[in-house]
């Protein structure tokens, strides 16, 4: 069963929707704009329900099937937010917001939801509620947790819940997935440093948190190396080192940000004890003192067996068997649709971008090419799930 014919003529207007989207990228929960657009847009499709305002600025549409008596219900979600980058990609809808860009596809996801809410309304070939989640705050505020906090799955009566991610380096067109951990977690990591500051021209009078941070950074990567099982999956990344105000000032204070990523409860557990012990332990050697603090943030993004065979037979009906890899290796990234897998069984799917940029790159851009791949995706998800 191919691209849906419908949805291949809807094509030009979704990515006409996506490119709008794009030209007007806000972050976080201040989606107020591309919120107000899904909103208005789903009302026009005749959405059975359509309520603004979960999570702060999420919306949900919801669209009642006319086929049978079934009350069984699904959940399909799309991000909304974009990223603190500035744009390079040249294109003629390129971002109009300065330092602020569709860096990760979001716009893409949206439009792609947005092309199947409208099909299904149109349409309503199916028995049950299918109710099309938009997310704001992926990127960093867990936009999902606040919506699931605020009642997402009990409000709606959602059973199942299924999500979807373009992947730059795919083929378009192919689909992956796996059951069991699909993306890790990811923590956020806060080192203070305090020492002895002074002259750079006496370093023996002080206690130099530029030279404790330094050897930190190197010790913290002997945790992946020498106390995680090699079988095992974990990332220790610093990524910020803030210290002194000028060349001749040993400074007092510094500052080492970071995240740490693993796929596994006891690989998470291990980092954290092992990150405690080394930044104690490291800054102890030199004299200073080392506060850390340890954020756990977003948690695996886990796929539940039944839904992932599901959503894998829907991809290959769509693109073809040979197109869907079932036993994709697990990314370091994270996805606060975790939250959302944790409220409810589901499964989380990668699509191909094809040959572009990398997420998070100034030049990235979602690929319209997909669009009829996504779409044709969820269309067909529901149409299958809920049937008499």
């Amino acid at each position: 069963m191919p691209i849906v014919n419908r949805v291949a003529d809807l094509h030009p207007e979704i990515a006409e929707w996506r490119r709008d989207i794009h030209r007007h990228p806000e972050l976080m929960f201040d989606v107020d704009r591309t919120a107000g657009v899904v909103a208005e847009k789903l009302k026009a499709f005749g959405c059975d329900q359509v309520v603004a305002g979960i999570g702060r600025t999420g919306v949900v549409g919801v669209i009642k099937g006319k086929r049978g008596q079934a009350t069984r219900t699904i959940g399909l979600r799309a991000d909304m937010d974009a990223l603190p980058i500035k744009e390079e990609t040249g294109a003629p809808y390129q971002s109009t917001v300065p330092g602020k860009m569709h860096a990760c596809g979001h716009d893409g996801h949206t439009a792609m939801l947005l092309g199947a809410a409208k099909y299904l309304a149109e349409t309503r070939n199916f028995s049950g509620t299918a109710v099309v989640i938009f997310q704001p705050a992926e990127e960093g505020g867990g936009g999902a947790r606040e919506m699931v906090k605020e009642g997402l799955m009990d409000r709606f009566a959602i059973e199942e819940v299924y999500g979807m991610h373009n992947y730059p380096g795919f083929p378009v067109g192919d689909f992956a997935i796996r059951p069991g951990p699909m993306m890790a977690a990811a923590d956020r990591i806060y080192i203070d440093l305090e020492g002895l500051g002074g002259h750079a021209a006496r370093p023996h009078t002080c206690v130099d948190t530029v030279l404790v941070g330094a050897q930190l950074i190197n010790q913290i990567q002997s945790i992946v190396a020498r106390n995680v099982d090699p079988l095992e999956s974990s990332v220790i990344t610093i990524t910020q080192f803030h210290a002194g105000t000028a060349d001749n000032i040993i400074p007092q204070t510094a500052q080492l940000r970071g995240t740490a990523r693993s796929l596994t409860p006891e690989t998470r557990d291990l980092v954290e004890k092992r990150l405690r012990e080394v930044v104690e332990g490291t800054a102890k050697l030199y004299g200073a003192k080392a506060t850390l603090t340890y954020k756990r943030d977003y948690p695996v993004t886990r796929n539940h067996d039944k839904q992932t065979a599901f959503a894998a037979s829907i991809a290959a009906e769509v693109v073809g068997k040979d197109r869907v890899d079932t036993a994709a290796p697990p990314v370091m990234g994270a996805e606060d649709f975790s939250f959302m897998l944790e409220a409810r069984p589901g499964a989380f799917i990668f699509v191909g971008n094809g040959d572009t940029a990398g997420l998070h790159h100034p030049a990235y851009d979602f690929n319209d090419e997909v669009i009829p791949v996504g779409t044709s995706y969820w269309v067909r998800l529901v149409e299958t799930a809920l049937r008499d």
